[in-house]
């Protein structure tokens, strides 16, 4: 039994999906979430500046006496290195390895496609993940930069026509490629799930890196005996290091209730 809250960070409001599927999985756990919002979007950032942000994010989270760490960024997961990510005092999960895991069993024709930031395409964590699984699988992975500011600025709507323009030009390479899997390799992408549906088709699977982590972290944390004691109801405390009424009103349509009240800011020189 371990009382500590559980830590999730992401570079901005993408994480709360695996928040929210952590709360249905373990109501019973306190969570901390760190939402970096005044340096969003990482996935346009060199490795160097993305590893310097995500160092300085878990030390924060570490400072909350977590007892485990979720990268519920896709940029970070991808970029992090395996060795470093081991010598962390705590479990840690990225959510490349889940995502990764839950696409080689759905695909049926051996075609998945990943979708996510520049630097996470650029990495190919993706593509070596699913390979160290199914050598023989086909993966296309496809950069997607603008999902992330249009999903932080509220084109969310299944009919909002940018969305879908934008999201035909980036799929249709995916969709040429026959994938019958598709990985929303951000957790941003879940949010415009709808819309990537339309484009791809009904035929095809599609993997959230947030849920398949939160399910990750659920199986690690009971495994090792680390969950909260019974009849606790978890708590979420939420930080933010730009603009907190705009993260409590997006929270409001990713988690389906206020958080105002649980929003704190950090300034990024106190990281």
């Amino acid at each position: 039994m371990d009382n500590r809250p559980i830590g999730v960070f992401d570079s901005g409001l993408g994480g709360l999906t695996a928040v929210k599927e952590l709360r249905l999985l373990l109501p019973e756990e306190d969570i901390v979430y760190f939402g970096d919002t005044g340096r969003v979007p990482y996935g346009t950032r060199s490795r160097e500046t993305i590893l310097h942000y995500a160092a300085q994010d878990i030390a924060f989270l570490q400072q909350k006496q977590v007892k485990m760490v979720i990268a519920a960024c896709g940029t970070v997961s991808s970029v992090l290195p395996e060795e470093t990510a081991k010598a962390f005092p705590f479990p840690y999960t990225g959510v490349v390895a889940p995502a990764s895991i839950a696409a080689a069993a759905a695909t049926k024709n051996g075609k998945i496609g990943a979708i996510g930031t520049t630097a996470t395409i650029r990495s190919r964590s993706y593509e070596r993940a699913i390979k160290a699984l199914s050598p023989e699988a086909e993966v296309t992975g496809v950069a997607c930069p603008l999902f992330v500011p249009l999903v932080e600025n509220g084109y969310i709507a299944r009919d909002n026509e940018v969305t879908r323009l934008v999201a035909r030009d980036y799929l249709t390479p995916l969709k040429e490629a026959k994938v019958d899997t598709l990985i929303l390799g951000c957790t941003h992408f879940p949010i415009i799930r709808g819309i990537v549906e339309d484009v791809m088709g009904k035929g095809v699977a599609l993997i959230d890196p947030g849920a398949e982590t939160a399910h990750c972290a659920a199986d690690t944390l009971r495994r090792a005996g680390m969950l909260h004691e019974t009849g606790h109801t978890g708590r979420c405390s939420f930080y933010v290091s730009d603009d907190i009424d705009g993260f409590a009103d997006a929270a409001l349509l990713f988690l389906g209730q206020r958080v105002r009240d649980d929003v704190t800011l950090v300034s990024t020189d106190n990281l």
